[in-house]
């Protein structure tokens, strides 16, 4: 990397924490937060000064006074006493819940009755069941305008992720890989990441971003898990994993693997990963010239580094194998091109929308939500109901075939399917 591309990167990163502030429109939507959590200032409160379209409005905590200093920390100008005020203020537009995943499914669903646009923390909720109930609500099914929920997977709305797409083919992958190690560090073991109650564990915490990813790059759903491994924590907090690895098979025959842990060593950092393998193709005569009737065929090998915050820093590495044999199958030439590729803006990718070098993954995810809350196309990418559904299920495959089991139920969900039946 040479100095100009250093202190590039330098002011990127630095204007990602300190973004100009945008003059708010009259219509712009009014956030607010259930719960002074410490993901809420990089996922809403900054990316929102920057959007004209945003006013992160106020905040509700379950300790009032912890909620005061979280308001007055960020500039928030309401602190409201309860979740249920939040709510019931016909001021607020939408609602950003960043609570423990095991309580996400109470606050969603209360919070679309009230006619609130949701922006809803991942994991969407910690189990399959949940989810189901959650995203096939009549709430959002049965009503002709109905609020907008989204799961915020930020890593997913990015130039750099949309570029990583385009160069793969899906029907032809044969292997992903998706890895995410953390630093031990991060979170200690009476972390609210290990508590089991209330949705703990590493995969349910870290390992939605890599099974994600392995999910998109085959652009399907795994037909089986066939090998799960968790490490779980030390007693009191057995029943949570602190690391996870597991296979899975696809329809088209390739296989997904993730890997990841909450446990890795503080001294060296290694960056979130995915690699994907493509089985070999026939490369037509145009993309490059042999004698005739020989035959050509190139094997891609796609690496994205740092797929889940590509806008601090990523490069997407790309390696084609390209092997000549004649009629025979007796072999003529074997080459390799590699190319780097970075993308931090649309524009360089070639797509006219809206973006700059010091958006975030949560401030191009911000964008779309305000897109699809206004009516606006914007760049299309959205994670719908169904993506949420099947997210959920995979994370649940993981969890039975280990043996240490999905995450428990929300208390709230058989009131909830009572009064569906009803």
């Amino acid at each position: 990397m040479g100095i100009g591309a250093f202190i590039a990167g330098l002011r990127r990163n630095w204007l990602q924490i300190h973004p100009p502030v945008a003059p708010k429109e009259k219509d712009a939507i009014k956030i607010g937060i259930l719960g002074a959590a410490t993901i809420a200032p990089m996922a809403l409160i900054t990316p929102a000064l920057s959007h004209p379209g945003v006013i992160v409005y106020a905040v509700a905590a379950r300790d009032k006074a912890r909620a005061a200093a979280f308001a007055k920390t960020h500039n928030i100008p309401v602190v409201k006493e309860s979740y249920d005020a939040i709510l019931d203020d016909p001021e607020i537009t939408a609602v950003y819940i960043p609570l423990p995943g095991g309580l996400h499914f109470e606050w969603a669903v209360k919070a679309l009755a009230k006619g609130k646009h949701v922006l809803l923390e991942k994991p969407s909720v910690p189990n399959s069941h949940e989810a189901e109930v959650l995203f096939h609500h009549p709430v959002l099914t049965s009503n002709p305008s109905p609020p907008v929920l989204l799961e915020a997977f930020h890593s997913r709305f990015t130039p750099a992720w949309k570029l990583f797409q385009s160069l793969l083919s899906p029907q032809d992958i044969s292997h992903v890989l998706a890895t995410a190690h953390v630093p031990s560090f991060v979170a200690k073991d009476t972390d609210i990441r290990f508590n089991f109650e209330i949705g703990g564990g590493a995969l349910l915490d870290l390992g939605t971003y890599p099974v994600a990813a392995v999910r998109s790059a085959f652009g399907a759903e795994p037909t089986e898990c066939v090998d799960a491994k968790l490490t779980a924590m030390a007693p009191p907090y057995e029943r949570c994993d602190h690391s996870f690895r597991a296979k899975f098979s696809f329809p088209n025959g390739g296989v997904g693997e993730v890997d990841g842990t909450l446990r890795a060593s503080n001294w060296w950092i290694s960056l979130p990963t995915v690699t994907v393998t493509h089985r070999p193709v026939t490369v037509s005569s145009k993309e490059v010239k042999v004698e005739a009737g020989n035959l050509v065929t190139k094997t891609r090998i796609v690496t994205f580094v740092n797929f889940m915050f590509a806008p601090m820093y990523h490069r997407i590495d790309v390696v084609d194998e390209f092997v000549v044999t004649t009629p025979s199958n007796q072999l003529v030439k074997r080459w390799t091109k590699k190319e780097t590729k970075k993308a931090y803006t649309f524009r360089e990718i070639g797509v006219d929308q809206p973006g700059e070098i010091y958006w975030t993954t949560y401030r191009h995810m911000l964008e779309q939500f305000v897109n699809k809350v206004k009516g606006r196309q914007g760049t299309g990418v959205w994670v719908n109901g169904e993506d949420s559904v099947n997210q959920a299920r995979m994370l649940d495959m993981i969890y039975t075939k280990d043996g240490l089991g999905p995450r428990p139920e929300s208390k709230y969900l058989k009131e909830v399917e009572g009064q569906l039946k009803e």
